[in-house]
C-alpha cells in the first residue's frame, strides 16, 4: 500500500530558558536523515514552485512564521498549515508537493532522506502524472535500480577544521532565488558526519543561556536559523565567544568541547544538527566532571 503525507506531532520540551523539540532520524520521522536544508528571507504570501521526487523522502517544519503545504498524488489535493514548531508534515517519495502562504519572517526547515541529486527531482507535472500511472500499476521507475549522483556544494564544512580555542563561523552554501534563499547541508559531504538528530531551541527569554555542557561522542553544528546569539566554546584550557547571526553561517563543535549559547536576540531560534541520537549517558553537564574527562583523554 502506497504512504501517504501525515502531521507528525514533536517533542516539545518546555523550560523557562525556551522550548526545544527534537527530530530524530528512524525514530520520530520514518527515515534516516542524509540532508537538511532551510528556507528563509522568503516575502511574505510567495508560492514556491512544486515538484515531486522518485526517491527522496521529506519532512518539513516551520520553525518560524507559517505557510501551508499542496500535496497531491495527481487526483486528490491535500492542503497543511504548518504555523506550529512541534508538528511537522511527512511526505513521501512520489507526491507532488507546492509551498505557498508564507507569512513574514517564516522560516522553513526540510529533512531529506537523501543528498541532493537533480536526477532524482520530477520538475514536469505531465511526467509526474505518468510516474504515478505507472506506480499504481506497480510498474514505476522507483522500483528501478536507478543510480543517483549525489552533488555536493562547494563549501565543505568537513574540510574546514574547528580549533575550539579559535573557532570561526563558518560560511554555508547559500542559494538565492527571488521567492527565498536556501541553505541545504547534506551528510558526511558538507559536514564532518552523518546527521542522526535535528533540534532547536525557540520562544527563547532575553537573557537566558542554554546548553552549558560537552559530548563524549556527539558532534554538533549549530546555526542562527533566526535572530542572533553567541556561542561560548571552551577546550579545558582556552575559551573564546563566536557570534552567529545570518542562516548561512554556522559552527562546528566535536565532542570533547563545552560549549554554551547565550545573548539571545528577540525570535532566535538555535538550530542544531547532531551525530547522535539521544543519549544522557554520554552528556557531561558538570564543567568539574568535563576537566576530569579531558584529563583523561
Amino acid at each position: 500500500m502506497l504512504e501517504t503525507p501525515r502531521v507528525i506531532e514533536l517533542p516539545k520540551i518546555v523550560d523557562l530558558r525556551g522550548n526545544l523539540s527534537v527530530i530524530e532520524g528512524g525514530g520520530n520521522v520514518p527515515f534516516s536523515i542524509a540532508r537538511a536544508y532551510w528556507l528563509y528571507d522568503v516575502p511574505g504570501g510567495e508560492r514556491r514552485a512544486g515538484h515531486a521526487y522518485w526517491h527522496n523522502k521529506e519532512f518539513i517544519v516551520a520553525l518560524s512564521g507559517s505557510f501551508d503545504v499542496e500535496v497531491t498524488n495527481g487526483k486528490d489535493v491535500q492542503k497543511y498549515s504548518l504555523n506550529r514548531s512541534y508538528y511537522g508534515l511527512y511526505i513521501p517519495n512520489g507526491w507532488w508537493r507546492t509551498l505557498d502562504n508564507f507569512s513574514t519572517n517564516s522560516v522553513a526547515l526540510v529533512l531529506a532522506s537523501c543528498r541532493y541529486s537533480d536526477e532524482d527531482y520530477i520538475y514536469d507535472y505531465d511526467e509526474f502524472l505518468s510516474y504515478r500511472n505507472n506506480r499504481n500499476n506497480q510498474n514505476t521507475r522507483n522500483n528501478q535500480n536507478i543510480p543517483i549522483t549525489h552533488q555536493a556544494h562547494e563549501t565543505h564544512v568537513a574540510h574546514q577544521p574547528h580549533q575550539p580555542h579559535n573557532p570561526q563561523a563558518l560560511p554555508l552554501p547559500k542559494v538565492t532565488f527571488r521567492e527565498g534563499n536556501i541553505t541545504a547541508l547534506n551528510g558526511s559531504i558538507d559536514l564532518p558526519f552523518e546527521i542522526s538528530r535535528v533540534f532547536y531551541s525557540y520562544d527563547i527569554p532575553a537573557g537566558v543561556s542554554r546548553g552549558a555542557h560537552a559530548h563524549k561522542r556527539c558532534h554538533q553544528f549549530i546555526v542562527a536559523a533566526s535572530g542572533s546569539f553567541q556561542v561560548r566554546v571552551d577546550d579545558g584550557e582556552n575559551q573564546s565567544t563566536v557570534l552567529l547571526n545570518r542562516p548561512f553561517h554556522g559552527l562546528h563543535v566535536p565532542p570533547g568541547v563545552w560549549s554554551e549559547e547565550m545573548e539571545f536576540s528577540s525570535g532566535s531560534i538555535c538550530l542544531v544538527l547532531a551525530s547522535e541520537h539521544y543519549d544522557e549517558e554520554e552528556y557531561i553537564r558538570e564543567y568539574s566532571d568535563y576537566l576530569t574527562f579531558i584529563k583523561e583523554k
